[in-house]
């Protein structure tokens, strides 16, 4: 069967295939090939740099330019060929290698210093700085191109509704009024917070060999101060040194950006689901497109579908997350390969995180805010000033005023007038009472209105 959207297995490529589309450059087997050869390359380079590494002289400007040229104009096209050597000797990374040679080998002054090529490295050397890099670029692609939309929307939001009195559930009773900015802005300063812990965390990398040792390294070229060489490399590529590792990089930076990604989807599913409760309640009204269809029988729906779409990616880009970051700190004593193929799955779970800010930008832009049905709802809710009335009884020091409210409006439905009347038989200042009866469940909402547009 020829591979098309229609007959690929996993959804990424097949039904959310345009969504994913801009991920391909970072997550695909076409990228990672081509990840790895920048990191073969860029070790070349360096090595040609040191003096110490009397075998392999400093490379001319051409030179630099060919191999460099190597990186850059890699396609698809090439990463066949690498693939056809894979398909030969069973090996991903000497695949790698042996195609460099052959270019190198194109060349009059590059083809007697081929050997330097994956000098002293082992698979891992390449791979964990290969990784490292496309996971980094990968998840700035996300911050930078998806969840910023996001945050500008949901900013957006909580400036526009930041004067809409909303009716407050908790436990999923009526309870002290907010505003539906200020709701919009709690998420804003979650997401925030947890973008600011990604960009923060520094992914390690390391190139020290078989054990982490340098064994082969100080055989060759005693004299050199690997430790040095090794750390500037991994430095000029953007990441952090780590100089502890068996062949394996413990891959603990991988895994706290994992789980801080778990942690925004958390936030984000949280948001999904109230925003697909506010729905319920009539709070917003959608969008409605030409020709679009809500349920197969009932013609008049217009479901939430786009938040139930973000809820169900999220949580499964955060199943693999989790898996992949608890898979990968683990190796059996110097090495074994059980990550190996774990790992390959770290792109899904940033595939899947795109189609869910892909789906909730989509979802937002088609929110229309009900007023009237805010309203409604507060009309109908003046038991929340019990808060506010036994607070001001605490206030002057007069006995038992939560149990007073509690008696008259805990399970009861009262009005205007009954406040109005409990207020009246309060022995408070005049001025207290006047204060309290200014007061309706619209008006009760603290400072959210100044929250939600500070955000």
């Amino acid at each position: 069967m020829k591979l098309d959207t229609l007959s690929s297995i996993s959804p990424l490529d097949g039904r959310y295939n345009q969504a994913t589309n801009g991920l391909r450059q970072y997550f695909s087997e076409y990228a990672l090939i081509k990840y790895r050869i920048k990191i073969e390359v860029e070790w070349f380079i360096h090595l040609s740099e040191q003096k110490s590494i009397v075998n392999l002289p400093k490379l001319s400007i051409k030179d630099t330019s060919y191999i460099i040229d190597l990186v850059e104009n890699f396609d698809i096209k090439e990463a066949a060929i690498v693939k056809r050597i894979e398909s030969k000797i069973n090996h991903d990374v000497k695949a790698v290698e042996y195609y460099l040679k052959e270019k190198f080998n194109k060349s009059k002054t590059l083809t007697k210093y081929v050997e330097f090529i994956h000098f002293a490295c082992t698979s891992e050397d390449i791979n964990n700085l290969a990784y490292s890099l496309m996971i980094k670029d990968g998840s700035s692609y996300i911050l930078k191109n998806k969840l910023s939309v996001i945050e500008k929307q949901i900013k957006d939001k909580s400036k526009s509704y930041a004067n809409h009195s909303m009716l407050s559930r908790t436990h999923g009773q009526s309870a002290s009024p907010t505003t539906m900015g200020k709701e919009f802005a709690n998420f804003l300063e979650r997401i925030k917070a947890i973008k600011k812990s990604i960009r923060n965390t520094e992914l390690k990398g390391k190139i020290n060999g078989a054990v982490g040792n340098y064994n082969a390294h100080f055989t060759a070229y005693p004299n050199a101060n690997w430790e040095l060489i090794a750390r500037k490399f991994v430095l000029s590529l953007g990441l952090a040194w780590n100089p502890y590792t068996t062949q394996v990089e413990p891959k603990d930076s991988m895994a706290e950006l994992f789980f801080s990604y778990v942690r925004l989807n958390n936030v984000l599913i949280d948001f999904s689901r109230d925003i697909w409760g506010y729905i319920s309640l009539g709070y917003f009204s959608q969008n409605l497109k030409e020709g679009e269809v809500g349920s197969s029988t009932m013609p008049h729906k217009v479901n939430p579908i786009d938040f139930e779409n973000a809820e169900g990616n999220l949580g499964t880009a955060n199943a693999i997350f989790s898996h992949v970051a608890n898979n990968v700190v683990i190796s059996r004593w110097q090495r074994d390969l059980s990550d190996s193929t774990t790992f390959r799955n770290s792109g899904v779970s940033f595939g899947h995180t795109c189609i869910a800010l892909m789906s909730l930008e989509k979802g937002i832009n088609k929110l229309n805010i009900n007023k009237q049905k805010l309203n409604d709802d507060l009309d109908h809710s003046w038991e929340v000033l019990t808060e506010a009335i036994q607070t001001v009884i605490r206030k002057h020091l007069i006995p038992n005023g939560y149990e007073l409210m509690k008696t008259i409006s805990r399970g009861k439905t009262i009005t205007r007038e009954d406040v109005t009347r409990l207020i009246d038989n309060l022995e408070i200042p005049l001025e207290e009472k006047d204060l309290l009866k200014q007061l309706t469940p619209h008006k009760y909402i603290g400072i959210a209105n100044k929250l939600a547009k500070d955000i």
